[in-house]
């Protein structure tokens, strides 16, 4: 049975051009190390294994940061990219002083912590766990600490990815392997609520329907993205007529963001919705297009306006996703619904941080999991996040004028939205021809489907309604196992 199990896993390097060329670096296709691999550890311990790695790697990659640059002024840090949000925020929201979030006032302008509930917590235990010494000393520790509980999270998050498509578990090393989350990793604490809504995935997919719910309300309570995974599954449970399974999911992640926010809520409300109130007021700031229209136009837009045409283009958006579900010629599947429900939020935000593609590296990897539309994805990614350090190295050099003008930083955040779009339309372009979907091409329908997976639809609209030639499961040819004849490279 395990044999006839594993015989069944999917391996990239016979189906995808640049995962079958990378291979020849581990003595190909089926090399003496993938041999040993499969003796000695199963794909999930070798994801597991890879994404230590790199994270590792991208620790290495902050060390002059970990240093010096941190603390020695504002341009070193830019100018070799490691800069953290993690260290300076330690003596800024008061934890070097012991001060407890959403309940002790901050000095300055920012007045309490500006992040959700549960990240809030995870920067405290870390406070705690961080040991005495000198300043500069207890913020190296504490980006230390942090590190070593995201590395956790980077983790769990790999093996959650490799763990969803049962027969596609090397799938995980996109995200075990991807640039930007090495370089991007330990910049902040987005990996808390990432990891979370992975955990929440992988229980969609095992048909685990309130443990979903369960777990998006506590991503949510991290930080705000992981509640629009709601938008899919409802439009996905639209579809297929399954409404029970969307009203347990919903309640399970109001009943769990409660648990959270609750005692907070009530005890330290001024501290809580500190959050909610700095996302609103928050101007319009690195890496958006309204920043490149902003600049080139030299007008301001009020923060008010931006607020209100985002929520406009937020809607807009979804039902362009919900229409695109009802209509489609086969279901999608429920990953490509949450890449593209995220993507979009990405594209139209006011702001987006360098660390803003941790949110889309794992659902890309379940959406669209191929080498080439994925790297193309990264390179985009990784010219963005050096342009912003260049840029703000520019910005702190005074009169020396080092690093990338404004024009340049524009041309990067160019690149990251066209890197984003091109993914976006690689996914409804599998979406409307299912038959070009790398994961359906075995014959599955919704390896993340759960619940949804296999079922038959109760409500369509459009050509969904009159099946096309697109509406049929396209089933891969003989498999090849390894060591085999060599397989043809699928598109």
């Amino acid at each position: 049975m395990h044999q006839h199990q594993e015989r069944s896993v999917v391996r990239p390097t016979h189906q995808d051009e640049v995962a079958a060329a990378g291979s020849e670096l581990i003595g190909g296709r089926s090399g003496r190390w993938t041999r040993l691999a499969s003796t000695a550890l199963t794909p999930v311990g070798v994801v597991a294994l890879v994404a230590l790695g790199m994270f590792a790697l991208g620790m290495v990659q902050k060390l002059p940061c970990y240093n010096w640059a941190w603390f020695r002024g504002a341009g070193s840090q830019y100018t070799h990219a490691c800069y953290s949000d993690i260290p300076h925020l330690f003596v800024a929201r008061g934890f070097s002083d012991g001060l407890v979030p959403y309940f002790d006032r901050l000095v300055g302008d920012m007045q309490y912590l500006e992040y959700p509930v549960l990240t809030g917590l995870f920067m405290q235990v870390a406070s705690w766990l961080t040991p005495g010494g000198s300043i500069q000393h207890r913020e190296q520790m504490y980006w230390m600490v942090n590190a070593g509980m995201l590395m956790i999270c980077a983790v769990i998050i790999a093996v959650c990815v490799a763990r969803t498509h049962r027969r596609r578990p090397w799938d995980a090393l996109l995200v075990a392997l991807a640039p930007a989350f090495v370089l991007t990793a330990t910049i902040n604490w987005d990996l808390l609520a990432i990891a979370l809504t992975a955990a929440a995935m992988l229980m969609w997919s095992r048909g685990r329907v309130l443990a979903f719910g369960i777990l998006i309300g506590l991503a949510t309570a991290a930080k705000l993205y992981p509640v629009f995974l709601l938008g899919p599954v409802f439009v996905l449970c639209w579809r297929a007529g399954k409404w029970r399974e969307f009203g347990t999911a919903t309640l399970g992640a109001v009943v769990s963001w409660l648990v959270v926010n609750l005692p907070v809520m009530t005890l330290a409300p001024e501290g809580w919705k500190k959050f909610y109130t700095f996302s609103e007021e928050r101007g319009i700031d690195f890496g958006s297009f309204w920043l490149i229209i902003t600049q080139r136009t030299g007008e301001s837009i009020e923060t008010s306006t931006v607020n209100h045409i985002s929520e406009l283009l937020m809607a807009l958006l979804c039902a362009g996703i919900a229409a695109l579900t009802l209509m489609a010629p086969r279901r999608p599947r429920f990953a490509q619904l949450a890449f593209l429900v995220v993507a979009a939020f990405i594209l139209i935000n006011k702001v987006y941080s360098p660390q803003y593609v941790l949110w889309l590296i794992p659902l890309a990897a379940l959406a669209r999991p191929r080498w080439r539309d994925f790297l193309i994805w990264q390179a985009c990614e990784v010219m963005y996040f050096l342009g912003i350090w260049m840029y703000l190295a520019y910005t702190t050099s005074g009169d020396k004028h080092q690093g990338l003008p404004t024009e340049g930083y524009q041309l990067a955040i160019a690149l990251h939205l066209l890197g984003t779009l091109y993914l976006c339309a690689v996914v409804v372009r599998d979406v409307l021809m299912p038959e070009r979907d790398v994961v359906r091409r075995d014959g599955s329908d919704d390896p993340s489907g759960g619940v949804l997976d296999g079922a038959p639809d109760a409500f369509v609209l459009g050509r969904a309604a009159h099946p096309s030639c697109h509406a049929h499961p396209a089933v891969e040819g003989p498999r090849v196992e390894w060591g085999a004849g060599r397989e043809p490279v699928a598109d």
